[in-house]
């Protein structure tokens, strides 16, 4: 048997993707719109404080094309937390007027491929904090799942130790390439959702986006063993932006 690597999980995590019924939402009375509108910024508000008390983080991006509108990321120390979030906006008056086309619930997780036995990583600061990460308010986000390819001689989880930590060795210096330009996510999935995995990149140019998976193609760890979901792409929402972007 092949040697299953150990994980270090941080903050639980929701991608929730929501569809807006333009059509209600035009039909509303303004009264009815302006008050969604003030009950979703004062939840804006309160994940912002969340933010800032490095309890929990949160990201709020416009979706381009049909897939979706709007995706929320929300991450948090525990999975009743996580479920506290999303049944909050489930309540408010302006999910009335969304449908959800899309979730995805994991946690994020880092790999022990590069530690060396016996060395206790999860204790470094730094590893605490990729594991309770604030995300970036960048100005670009793309989100998608993915797997492991298990089919016949391409079978990631039959591969020997050495030659998977090699593979995402190499991997990773693709990755570095774009440090300060490209900020990643990683959250593991199974066991919680019907993908493995997640990965959520933020940017402060979206061409930068394509050239980093552009070129992660090449990798022999994505040539043979990477199977790939729907892309999701969008640009940032903030909470005095969302006026704009809900105006009829």
């Amino acid at each position: 048997m092949a040697q299953a690597v150990e994980t270090m999980d941080g903050w639980y995590c929701l991608h929730d993707l929501r569809k807006i019924n333009w059509g209600a939402w035009k039909a509303a009375s303004t009264e009815t719109r302006d008050a969604a509108l003030a009950e979703f910024q004062s939840l804006l508000s309160n994940w912002e404080e969340i933010d800032e008390a490095k309890t929990g983080s949160n990201a709020v991006y416009s979706i381009i094309g049909h897939k979706a509108d709007m995706i929320f990321m929300i991450l948090r120390p525990t999975m009743k937390e996580l479920n506290e979030a999303e049944l909050k906006f489930n309540k408010s008056s302006l999910a009335a007027f969304t449908t959800q086309s899309y979730s995805y619930v994991s946690v994020v997780e880092l790999s022990k491929y590069m530690v060396k036995e016996g060395e206790n990583s999860e204790d470094n600061p730094g590893t605490q904090a990729r594991l309770r990460p604030r995300l970036p308010k960048w100005e670009y986000i793309c989100f998608y799942p993915m797997d492991k390819r298990r089919q016949g001689d391409e079978n990631w989880y039959s591969l020997p130790m050495e030659d998977r930590r090699n593979l995402m060795y190499e991997h990773s210096l693709t990755g570095r390439k774009y440090a300060g330009r490209i900020r990643q996510i990683i959250t593991g999935s199974m066991g919680f959702d019907d993908w493995e995995w997640s990965v959520t990149l933020f940017a402060k140019d979206a061409i930068d986006i394509k050239k980093l998976v552009y070129e992660m193609r090449f990798d022999e760890v994505s040539a043979k063993y990477g199977e790939f979901g729907a892309f999701y792409v969008g640009n940032i929402l903030t909470k005095d932006t969302v006026p704009t972007f809900l105006h009829i």
